[in-house]
């Protein structure tokens, strides 16, 4: 069987990037954004109460300022990051907005922070998923959690390398699973225990009084700051839907504020419900055992299914939790390609993380989520504590970022917006808390885990900042070469020459530099004075991520390609050369040059071939991996079927 058609069975047909209804067709509405983006946040409450919770120690009756905290945060988040959905409509999330708002440089580290947290949303939520199935099993089972985590892992990449919204189709009923069972045992828990609500906050007080009065009111706070800053995790995901909100469906800016609604909503009844759970059910940590698994199985043995009912009952419970884990693992296969290809867009990343699969997904971004995740579990061995701690930190570092970069802005426009006032002090609170939980966190867990995600973070800048330096000298010597060409005089020949299909011809592959291109041309009138007389213009440009995102992107960059055929045939027209020009547009250049090549070589049987590739002083591995070697690969390809082509060298 050949190759192209298992990579068919496996990841489906080839989309068409150039027909409307394709991109409407992969759009994602509201309630699935929730599904597909959402279930990253609400997936946390598997695992941020319960860092609350146990950073409680023995305090438990300070869990009830947690469940009220977590709420109000959830929520305070969420409003403030409806304004950079507002904003920036176009998706970027926290990477846009501090390269907008803040610097360039602050929106490199928040890209590096947002790609941790994207490769730590696969693998926090993929071992704590499996944490919860395994908390069914006896503990002989557990060495081989590790194992199944890889397993998911490649499992999530093939559904990915399909299509997101194939990807969320499939994982829907696990997310509604979850949400049903959760629901039910979060309000039937509450009201079981509703004869204790009552005396709840009275108790409350009374104990964190008591407590007072041993370790000071400084020392209360401090505990409650702690529990507060360890349970970050739960705030997680919420800053996906604004990332992302390019793959939204029209409009957007409506689509993603319902999406947040959803989410705030969702997550905040989950997690405080959960933390109230821990209360009224008096939950303490057994081995072997997440804390909502014991709590759960609690609440399902006071209902009195029978002892099978009960197991039964409880493992459909987990399996669900572990699921919805799975689905919000695929947050992070949507979320980190996006500021991948974001990144590279601005040179910081190779700018092949913008080029889109034939089922229009980005799909060296998913491998390259895929790889990374697979790694940090491997090197954490799938610790939920020590994930958490390196999740939360890249994630506050990207909110906190990200609002002061809202609070720059709302002072920088204040006046011109009747709402500027309570908008920033919007984004000044939830900028005081995400930067108080960050600080909090990093100090307390610097040894935990803290100092590994700073230096991940500044290991993933240096390597950016390197790349962008590479490809701003190398955009800088093609300029200069463009530079060397501009001048070259048109000739006096008016009108069109059309080209002689028996005629010696030579065509010629060409970008988007016509400096490259007119370097292509007189090289060859050079070395083959008077050989050819027709001189054909070939041009294929790749629909990206960053073509495909907008509405009208495509038309913008037919309009700019056409701009640059047109010059060249018009500059042979006007030496009397006889000239024309094909244009073709796909996902990959390379197939789009082949097809037009074996169009051309039949209508001009007598036609050779050329291009031009960079040549650097330095080659080696690293400058192949940041530049296309597409002419290497066309020329393979066309001299495999019998077509002769040359490629100039281009010295840079």
């Amino acid at each position: 069987m050949e190759k192209k058609k298992i990579r068919e069975i496996v990841l489906g047909k080839a989309l068409d990037p150039l027909k409307s209804e394709t991109r409407h067709s992969l759009a994602l509405v509201a309630f699935l954004a929730w599904v597909g983006l959402g279930a990253d946040g609400l997936s946390s409450s598997a695992y941020g109460p319960e860092e609350t919770f146990r950073a409680l120690g023995g305090h438990t009756h300070l869990g009830l300022y947690m469940a009220i905290a977590t709420a109000v945060t959830v929520f305070i988040i969420a409003l403030a990051y409806n304004q950079v959905i507002e904003l920036f409509p176009t998706g970027g999330g926290g990477y846009r907005v501090a390269t907008k708002l803040v610097g360039p440089y602050m929106g490199l580290l928040a890209g590096c922070a947002l790609i941790l947290d994207y490769v730590l949303t696969i693998a926090i939520s993929i071992a704590s998923g499996v944490d919860a199935v395994f908390s069914m099993l006896p503990l002989g089972f557990h060495p081989y959690k590790i194992w199944a985590e890889a397993l998911i892992i490649a499992l999530l990449i093939i559904l990915n390398l399909r299509g997101m919204k194939e990807a969320i189709k499939v994982l829907l009923p696990i997310f509604l699973g979850f949400v049903v069972t959760h629901v039910f045992l979060i309000v039937y828990g509450i009201i079981a225990h509703a004869s204790n609500l009552p005396d709840l906050v009275p108790n409350t007080i009374t104990e964190t009084t008591i407590l007072a009065s041993d370790i000071g009111w400084i020392g209360v706070a401090g505990m409650l700051l702690l529990a507060y800053s360890q349970g970050g995790g739960t705030y997680t995901g919420l800053e996906a839907v604004s990332n992302n909100v390019n793959i939204l469906a029209e409009p957007r800016v409506h689509t993603g504020k319902m999406t947040m609604i959803y989410m705030a909503l969702s997550l905040a009844f989950m997690a405080s419900g959960i933390i109230l759970l821990y209360l009224l059910w008096n939950a303490v940590p057994v081995q072997g055992e997440t804390l909502n698994a014991s709590t759960f199985k609690a609440i399902i043995e006071s209902i009195g299914f029978g002892e099978v009912g009960n197991k039964l009952v409880l493992m459909i419970v987990l399996i669900f939790e572990a699921g919805l884990l799975f689905v919000a693992a695929n947050t992070g296969f949507l979320g980190g390609p996006a500021v991948l290809s974001n990144m590279a867009t601005d040179s910081w990343v190779p700018h092949k993380f913008r080029y889109l699969s034939t089922r229009l997904v980005t799909e060296n971004g998913i491998l390259v989520m895929g790889v990374a995740a697979l790694a940090i579990l491997f090197w954490t061995k799938g610790s939920v504590h020590l994930l958490v701690v390196l999740y939360s930190v890249s994630v506050f570092l990207t909110f906190a970022i990200s609002l002061l970069g809202l609070c720059l802005y709302w002072w920088r426009h204040r006046g011109q917006s009747k709402r500027w006032k309570r908008r920033l002090l919007l984004s000044l609170t939830g900028f005081l808390i995400c930067g108080s939980i960050l600080c909090i966190l990093f100090i307390k867990k610097f040894t935990q885990g803290a100092w590994a995600a700073a230096v991940i973070m500044a290991a993933i800048a240096a390597l950016c900042i390197y790349i962008r330096n590479h490809y701003r000298d190398t955009k800088e010597a093609i300029h200069e070469v463009d530079q060397v060409f501009a001048n070259q005089p048109f000739g006096p020949h008016v009108g069109t020459v059309d080209p002689n299909p028996e005629d010696q011809t030579a065509v010629f592959i060409v970008g988007t530099s016509r400096g490259g291109g007119l370097h292509a041309l007189l090289w060859v009138q050079r070395m083959f004075p008077g050989h050819f007389k027709n001189f054909i213009f070939v041009n294929a440009r790749t629909v990206d991520v960053h073509v495909y995102g907008g509405e009208g992107a495509v038309e913008n960059m037919r309009a700019e390609a056409n701009a640059t055929l047109k010059f060249f045939v018009d500059f042979c027209h006007s030496h009397g050369m006889a000239s024309s020009a094909y244009l073709g547009f796909g996902t990959d250049v390379v197939d789009e040059v082949i097809k037009l090549s074996e169009t051309i070589s039949s209508e001009y049987p007598n036609a050779i071939f050329f291009t031009s590739k960079l040549v650097f002083a330095q080659d080696n591995w690293f400058t192949r991996l940041l530049h296309n070697q597409a002419a290497l690969a066309i020329q393979r390809r066309l001299h495999f079927k019998g077509l002769q082509m040359v490629i100039l060298p281009m010295k840079v």
